[in-house]
């Protein structure tokens, strides 16, 4: 693996960021925490950055004393977060897991309790950490078939779980029960933390000037984290929805010259005027910034969030359904038990392609502004379906720390 990398590197900018990147992590935790008793939290990326980020707070604010690591695998995650303001001491990519390199790097401070978030295992650092006796966790663990634990040759995986891992906080009943399978029983369902992370932005100021300016009192159709199928969808919306305001940000801020091109008459946040805002006469924002994501949502009266048309994966939706905001997306979304849940409740719906996508997303807001009164459309109903159901969830956060505590 650490081989295909390197290769991997001279053709892929993120992969050699990321081999870049792992040369400085012990310097960074040498100078930052040498010595030090520690709180370490691992995330493979940004996601599970936010997925873990409410327990890490919780376990700072019972061990006050303590420093806190964060380790990333990929680099959209560590880019990210070590740009922000933010809990821990120390970020920094986790090294390779050789066993010279993990022993050097666990061996320069005292970690007291460390979790690795959703299924991001490595086995001779977990196998490293439980020698020294530290107290190892996966919080909002997710199994499924065809995972490499289920395979005839997985027995090893699944054994080194089981002497490594002190317990596993399940998402769902059924990650718990194909745990229980193979022998990984130190386990309960405690649920996703993503909903305890997204329940914290109705507590925050979501407050953007430029967007209140952009929507005034029309419509609004949010487009997250997008790729090109969802860029799709968004063509066919502002033919079809000339009503409509429609913001687009983009997965990744290398798109923004080819959204430029297929919305020539599109506004572009960063040299976005007064004056643009005051006129009213654009249908179309692109954002070319990170971090406003999770705050245009909330001004949104639907939102299509990306990945689910493809392989790459799913984006974040409880971001957007914590606001009360039907979600619309792809059907590719086995590693998001998330996704089916949202559609029992009735507050978002997928698709197979964006074309039937987009037809759905027209008539249900064409039929939107044809109620009258009280009545409610299909859309306000999605809408309320969507609150109830991020906000009906448990805390997992208390769940999983009162029984670290325990």
């Amino acid at each position: 693996m650490i081989f295909g990398m390197k290769v991997f590197s001279f053709f892929d900018s993120k992969t050699k960021k990321g081999i870049k990147g792992r040369k400085e992590s012990l310097k960074i935790v040498r100078e930052k925490i040498q010595g030090q008793k520690v709180l370490w939290m691992h995330a493979a990326s940004l996601g599970e950055y936010e997925q873990g980020l409410p327990v890490l707070e919780k376990l700072k604010e019972q061990f006050p004393e303590h420093r806190t690591l964060v380790t990333f695998f990929s680099p959209s995650g560590y880019e990210n977060v070590k740009k922000r303001k933010q809990i821990a001491d120390a970020v920094c990519y986790l090294p390779f897991d050789r066993k010279k390199d993990v022993k050097d790097f666990v061996s320069t401070f005292e970690t007291e309790i460390f979790f690795t978030v959703k299924y991001d295992y490595w086995y001779n650092l977990l196998e490293e950490l439980k020698n020294k006796g530290t107290k190892n966790y996966v919080i909002s663990a997710l199994f499924y078939e065809h995972q490499i634990f289920f395979e005839n040759y997985g027995k090893w995986f699944a054994k080194q779980l089981k002497n490594n891992i002190d317990w596993f906080f399940h998402q769902t009943i059924k990650s718990s029960a194909l745990a229980k399978n193979i022998g990984l029983i130190n386990s309960s369902v405690s649920g996703d933390t993503r909903f305890d992370r997204v329940k914290q932005f109705l507590k925050r100021d979501n407050h953007l000037d430029f967007i209140e300016g952009f929507k005034k009192d029309q419509k609004l159709v949010v487009f997250g984290s997008s790729w090109q199928a969802e860029e799709d969808i968004a063509q066919m919306l502002v033919k079809k929805l000339l009503e409509v305001k429609i913001v687009i940000a983009p997965h990744d801020l290398h798109r923004i010259p080819h959204l430029q091109k297929l919305f020539p008459n599109a506004l572009l946040y960063s040299s976005l005027t007064d004056q643009q805002l005051l006129a009213g006469n654009h249908q179309l924002l692109i954002i070319d910034s990170i971090g406003k994501l999770s705050k245009l949502y909330s001004y949104a009266d639907l939102a299509v969030v990306g990945g689910g048309f493809h392989s790459a994966g799913l984006h974040n939706i409880l971001e957007a359904a914590v606001y009360g905001v039907p979600v619309i997306f792809g059907n590719q979304y086995k590693k998001n038990p998330e996704a089916d849940a949202l559609i029992d409740a009735k507050g978002g719906k997928s698709f197979d392609d964006f074309v039937a996508a987009s037809a759905f997303i027209t008539e249900l807001i064409k039929k939107d502004s044809q109620t009258e009164g009280e009545e409610k459309s299909y859309l306000k109903e999605m809408a309320k379906h969507a609150g109830d159901f991020v906000n009906s969830q448990p805390n997992s956060t208390e769940i999983i720390v009162k029984k670290i505590l325990s």
